[in-house]
């Protein structure tokens, strides 16, 4: 569970359908309200890579929300590639 005013750690694997690792191209990490409106976008670059196919952002949760959905998207070998989680928002 995360804590509203919190920074929480969002992490993501990407792997191709063998289960290789694998670094995608022209990544971002959108966060959306629960009813899928987009709430922000950020780029995603090395500086947010752990390690082969491994990217994490540090986010600040936003006070007025109970859940949000991030979604890290890129592309391999010219196709789309995403991963998308939610996240449980609470006061106490």
């Amino acid at each position: 569970m995360t804590y509203s005013g919190d920074t929480v750690r969002l992490k993501c694997y990407f792997k191709t359908f063998n289960g290789e690792h694998i670094d995608p191209n022209d990544m971002k990490l959108t966060i959306y309200k629960a009813d899928k409106t987009k709430i922000e976008e950020f780029e995603i670059n090395d500086t947010h890579r752990e390690k082969m196919g491994v990217y994490f952002y540090d986010y600040v949760t936003a006070s007025e929300l109970n859940e949000f959905i991030f979604e890290f998207a890129g592309s391999y070998n010219n196709k789309p590639i995403l991963v998308r989680d939610l996240v449980k928002v609470k006061f106490i």
